[in-house]
């Protein structure tokens, strides 16, 4: 199992090399993040993907990772994806090292108090729901920049950059407009003069579309089912 996981997640990192070499719009040689995503695996999947060479695990919800952190502890770089609840904010400001999806003020504001509380300052992306589905939170692009604002004027905070998830599609290739697109609002973001902010993060792509996230840009990819294979529930 520990080989099988090392030969996946040295796979994965090859295809993301192969999909920066295709980049037409992006510099090829910008680098990219794999946060290999631990969702419903064990801490035994954990340390056998550490030994293959993560820097960088992600989770979901926040009990879950909290259990984790308990037995892993600072090894790794812990990234929060999935969405927060604003009554879990305490415990995941404890052990997050980036909190991913963080897609509103109202949540912007109880990451800051609880990192004021803690003397902590938190890195954090915020996350844009481009296309507009009703089953993904996020910020409009409409008033991205408003919110940006407000959220790099809390205190305790650190705006890293942005995250995205592209709809489900059949067709992998539907996604890549809307990694074309995120691109350029990060780019946007970047020029934009926000306090207390640090920009130079968008994670975009997941197990079924990194390689197109890649080529389209993105520096971050959570992936987890190419790497672990399917979850244990």
């Amino acid at each position: 199992m520990g080989q099988e996981i090392a030969e996946r997640y040295q796979d994965v990192l090859a295809k993301i090399e192969a999909a920066k070499a295709r980049r037409t719009q992006v510099p090829k040689d910008a680098a990219v993040t794999l946060v290999a995503v631990t969702k419903n695996h064990d801490t035994a999947a954990m340390r056998e993907v550490i030994a293959a060479g993560a820097l960088n695990v992600g989770e979901n919800r926040v009990q879950e990772a909290k259990a984790k952190f308990a037995e892993i502890g600072n090894a790794v770089t812990w990234h929060l994806i999935g969405h927060l609840q604003t009554n879990k904010v305490r415990q995941a400001v404890k052990f997050s090292d980036l909190i991913h999806s963080v897609d509103s003020l109202h949540l912007a504001e109880a990451i800051s108090s609880e990192a004021a509380r803690i003397d902590k300052v938190q890195d954090i992306l915020v996350q844009v729901n481009l296309a507009k589905e009703d089953s993904k939170s996020g910020v409009y692009r409409e008033d991205l920049q408003e919110t940006l604002q407000k959220v790099t004027a809390l205190p305790n905070l650190r705006l890293r950059g942005l995250m995205c998830m592209a709809p489900n599609y059949e067709d992998v290739e539907m996604c890549r407009p809307l990694f074309r697109e995120m691109y350029k609002i990060y780019q946007e973001v970047q020029d934009l003069d926000l306090p207390m902010s640090n920009i130079n993060m968008l994670s975009m792509g997941m197990t079924h579309d990194y390689e197109i996230a890649v080529e389209e840009g993105a520096n971050v990819v959570r992936v987890g089912t190419a790497i672990f294979g399917p979850r244990q529930y």
